[in-house]
């Protein structure tokens, strides 16, 4: 281990820390480029030893959650003789380092002081204006139970060249293994729900287990599967490297044979191998409506939303800004709403493993309550030479395995993130974009099965949605190439949703939100634009990529398919009143009104009846 100063204490308090970081190359500043990982901008291997006995960092409490919570508030106390405008802190998890811990692919002309990146940093002065002339100050951070202790660390030196000036006292919370945030999610029939979780315990230490119950009948136990993964599991850096961090244990259990429309509440458990238990607190949820059910039926549709700070933490670059707004925006409607569609670029922690935690928090009160379902994106999925569509480094080296283990989809392998799911009057086709889609491929053959096996007379509301815009956009990127879509995107697929008279494809990945007439092959094939009454005659394509991720421009170009545009943060919402009545509501995040809109209308027969390309040849023979 490398020290500026050969003193013993140095080199055992370089033991006991515990910090981590990102290597980027270049001068960091605040406000610099949106869309780039916060934590990518701390150069955290270039960090150095400056300890100052005058410089101090006191953390407080000392212990969190102690009736109960996962997530707690921490007040930083910082002091130091030669204060800077880039002074900052990191806070850290777990609370000690040792470089001699650093994996191979870490390995620098010099040996790194700090392997692991921090989990979240602020700037000293961020609530602290006179920190420069008073020398001291106090910072608020909002922690949440991610299985280790923590500690706050105060660099000098900018995010480009840190100088480890003082690190604090650790704490911690009363039990760092608690089973926290429980994400629902659609099962592979219409009457089963799974709830996935995250704990410190492994299966040779506790037995995990979900209590359940209609709140009219008995309570019963349902067992959990176990998995974990570890650093060989990611592709690349800094997946691999300093955003490496243990993401504890993922527990997955099935509910089964539930009543359509019920209301059931549930606890996560661990059975101790001493036979005593860890309970969470309880949650509810409504069960799914049975397939072809006639209610109402409320579901949630966005893409590329990502977390943020609460504590203003990360954001000085801009990174994710509405994601909090989306996310506050869905839990304040929470009660009217049934099932929620998340469609790729999830948590954009592009190789920083500790972010999933912090994502899985944020959403917490939505997935604890309705099914969350996923489809993959560029920043979960791509890395080069792993049998991804697209060669990018997007995914920051977690090539998948972070979305297909921390969340359940009911495909037949997580690693292929296609699959159907039907939730009422609706069917459900997602696609996985950073596979092949073309035809002959494997997805294809997916994709068109899944659209056939629609029962319009039961699911007259067929959904077709995946990340990339396999449609039309009007995105400054697509319209640069040239495109207006993903290359090769619907020149494959567009027979598909036209045979099978797919009513609405939604996309992400283009951080806007953009809806189309109803269109085959280029052409509006219906010049209505708020109500749709009778045959549709094509398909709706709509953008809704604006989940919280920086927003992407507009082209100048406005194609004549494009009906509405917005470049602000939003979502959508569709509400099946009955098998002939569709609402479909865009909205913005940031006030929850209305901003785009318009209605469906429609009897069986009208689904039934020919446009072009839709129907087989017919015989004249009687």
């Amino acid at each position: 281990m490398r020290s500026t100063s050969g003193k013993v204490v140095v080199l055992f308090l370089l033991f006991l820390l515990s910090v981590v970081g990102s290597a980027v190359s270049g001068v960091v500043r605040r406000h610099d480029l949106a869309g780039v990982q916060p934590l990518s901008r701390v150069a955290i291997h270039r960090a150095r030893l400056a300890l100052d006995d005058k410089a101090y960092v006191k953390a407080s409490p000392l212990l969190l959650g102690i009736k109960g919570e996962d997530t707690e508030w921490v007040t930083v106390e910082i002091g130091s003789p030669k204060p800077t405008a880039d002074d900052w802190i990191g806070v850290f998890s777990p609370a000690k380092f040792n470089a001699s811990t650093c994996a191979s692919e870490n390995d620098k002309d010099e040996v790194p002081l700090i392997c692991s990146a921090p989990i979240k940093y602020q700037f000293a002065n961020y609530s602290n204006p006179d920190y420069g002339s008073t020398r001291k100050g106090f910072l608020r951070f909002q922690l949440i139970n991610q299985r280790a202790d923590f500690s706050f660390a105060l660099f000098s030196g900018g995010l480009d060249n840190p100088r480890l000036i003082a690190v604090s006292n650790a704490i911690s919370f009363a039990n760092p293994k608690a089973p926290v945030y429980p994400r629902l999610a659609q099962g592979k029939s219409w009457n089963e729900l799974t709830v996935t979780w995250t704990s410190g315990y492994d299966i040779n230490e506790a037995l995990p287990f979900v209590e359940w119950g209609s709140k009219w009948g008995p309570v019963t136990r349902s067992p959990a599967g176990t998995l974990t993964f570890n650093r060989g599991s990611m592709c690349g850096s800094p997946a691999r490297t300093f955003g490496w961090r243990d993401p504890g244990f993922i527990h997955t259990s099935y509910l089964k044979e539930l009543w359509p429309n019920a209301e059931y509440t549930y606890k996560l458990g661990h059975q101790l191998y001493n036979g005593s238990y860890i309970w969470s607190k309880s949650y509810s949820f409504q069960a799914s409506p049975y397939p072809g059910q006639n209610s109402l039926q409320q579901v949630i549709i966005f893409g590329d939303m990502g977390k943020a700070e609460r504590d203003g933490s990360n954001e000085y670059n801009n990174y994710q800004p509405g994601s909090l707004n989306t996310t506050d925006m869905i839990i304040k409607d929470l009660d009217n709403i049934d099932i929620v569609f998340h469609i790729g670029d999830i948590s954009y922690a592009n190789g920083y493993i500790s972010q999933w935690d912090q994502f899985t928090a944020q959403v917490e009160p939505i997935t604890s309550r309705v099914p969350y379902m996923l489809a993959s994106g560029n920043h979960e999925r791509d890395w080069p030479n792993t049998g991804s569509f697209y060669g990018t480094t997007d995914s920051g080296g977690e090539c998948g395995v972070l979305a297909e283990t921390m969340f359940y989809i009911p495909a037949e392998n997580s690693a292929k993130y296609w699959y159907s799911t039907d939730f009422g009057m609706f069917h459900f086709c997602i696609a996985d974009t950073e596979h092949d889609w073309r035809e002959g491929s494997e997805q294809y053959k997916f994709i068109e099965h899944c659209l056939a096996s629609a029962d319009r007379k039961k699911q007259p509301w067929l959904i077709f949605a995946a990340h990339r815009v396999l449609g039309y956009s009007s995105g400054m990127s697509y319209v640069a190439e040239g495109s207006f879509e993903e290359p090769m995107g619907r020149e494959s697929l567009q027979k598909l949703w036209q045979k099978y008279r797919v009513d609405i494809a939604f996309f992400g990945h283009v951080h806007n939100y953009e809806r189309t007439c109803p269109i085959y092959q280029n052409q509006c094939v219906n010049n209505e634009k708020l109500h749709y009454s009778g045959t549709m005659n094509g398909t709706i394509h709509v953008v809704v990529g604006g989940g919280g991720s920086h927003l992407s421009n507009f082209s100048d170009t406005v194609p004549k398919w494009s009906i509405y545009r917005d470049l602000a943060f939003g979502f959508v919402k569709l509400t099946a009143f009955n098998h002939s009545s569709l609402l479909f509501e865009y909205k913005r995040s940031s006030d929850g009104k209305v901003y785009d809109s318009f209605t469906i209308s429609r009897d069986y027969r009208d689904v039934l009846a020919c446009v072009h390309d839709s129907c087989p040849p017919t015989t004249l023979a009687t």
